[in-house]
């Protein structure tokens, strides 16, 4: 019974089609992470947790929500496993399960950020992610108290004088029916 839970994560994951099982320890993914420094986990350490069933340490570490899935980790991996999907699939199971997130602030930021591909129709706008993100919380409001709203107006404003920031949304996608199925469950 127990060998059969130990297994289990890395069978579901199979199942996502990101097997980990052909993983040897070679360690590449976790020296070339540009974010490793803020993990707990390196990504080797996260792929060997999975193998051997450490599902709820998985689902409650840093490393899930610290992953920028820059893909640097899947492009090392020489035997082709997709770690930052295997850290996409865990930070799902995570909110799923409602397990506790170490990283609110970034699961409010993945929040935001699908919420706005989700209002603008597939595709995204940086103004309304940064609203949506902003406004949860009452950042706003702690961004008030520590006077970082006029930096950031005094950017914004920079941003919009060299066009860098539109203020038009972008154009809708043909597809935003398929779009807004795929983010229903978010």
């Amino acid at each position: 019974m127990a060998e059969s839970l130990a297994f289990a994560l890395a069978e579901n994951l199979a199942a996502a089609g990101l097997a980990v099982d052909t993983c040897y320890q070679c360690r590449k993914c976790s020296n070339g992470c540009p974010l490793v420094f803020a993990m707990d986990l390196p990504p080797d350490r996260v792929i060997r947790l999975a193998l051997l069933g450490g599902e709820a340490e998985l689902l409650a570490c840093r490393t899930i929500w610290v992953c920028s899935s820059c893909e640097t980790c899947t492009t090392r991996c020489p035997n082709g496993i997709d770690i930052a999907g295997v850290m996409d699939w865990l930070k799902e199971q995570a909110v799923a399960k409602g397990a506790a997130v170490p990283e609110p602030e970034v699961r409010d930021f993945h929040r935001a950020f699908l919420g706005a591909v989700k209002l603008m129709g597939g595709r995204l706008s940086e103004p309304v992610v940064m609203a949506l993100y902003t406004l949860k919380g009452g950042r706003w409001l702690t961004k008030l108290r520590r006077s970082a709203a006029a930096g950031e107006l005094a950017t914004a404003l920079g941003l919009l004088k060299r066009r860098r920031l539109p203020l038009t949304p972008p154009p809708r996608l043909g597809g935003a029916g398929e779009v807004a199925r795929i983010l229903r469950r978010w």
